[in-house]
């Protein structure tokens, strides 16, 4: 039986880590740059396709070695947990926009599955009560549009790479949120 109030639920959910899944997806658009490097655009678009809806798994796979372990089911349940599901479920949904312009022009993909994925870390903001989900968002959604439109022979690779870059500085600041409050 749950007898913990909500913010009591909240203030659990502050003090996990939040490394695996940021990690996954660094681990995974790095792939996908990789692959946009060396092999043909029609390679990079199911290394997107593929790649993005590995980072979950990718992400429950890493949780076992830091710490977080989110397939433990001795954890009290947390309504935070199933409010972060449903805003990577929202994020999935808005595949629906990606794909019909990725029909249109291929070279969409990067950057509408780049924005739209990135979505999640804006309430992720509100939960935690930190700067790092907005942070995460805004220089995504800016970055990707940027590079969308100043490098378009190159779109299958400096917006992976970019994404990773972002990956890395929110990792850098997830890691050390603790150290500086």
């Amino acid at each position: 039986m749950n007898n913990r109030t909500l913010e009591q639920q909240r203030i659990e959910y502050i003090n996990q880590k939040f490394l695996a899944t940021p990690l996954a997806g660094l681990v995974i658009w790095t792939l996908i740059g990789l692959i946009g490097i060396f092999f043909s655009d029609f390679i990079a678009v199911w290394s997107i396709f593929i790649g993005t809806g590995s980072i979950v798994y990718l992400g429950l796979f890493l949780s076992k070695f830091t710490g977080e372990n989110f397939l433990d089911k001795s954890k009290p349940k947390n309504e935070f947990d199933t409010l972060f599901l449903f805003t990577a479920g929202q994020a999935i949904l808005v595949y629906s926009i990606a794909i019909p312009f990725f029909l249109v022009d291929y070279s969409s993909l990067p950057m509408t599955v780049g924005i739209l994925t990135g979505l999640m870390w804006l309430p992720f903001s509100w939960i935690i009560k930190h700067w790092i989900g907005i942070f995460h968002t805004l220089t995504r959604i800016i970055t990707v549009l940027i590079l969308w439109y100043l490098l378009p022979e190159y779109r299958f690779i400096a917006i992976p790479f970019a994404i990773v870059l972002i990956y890395i500085i929110t990792l850098i600041i997830l890691n050390n949120r603790k150290k500086t409050e």
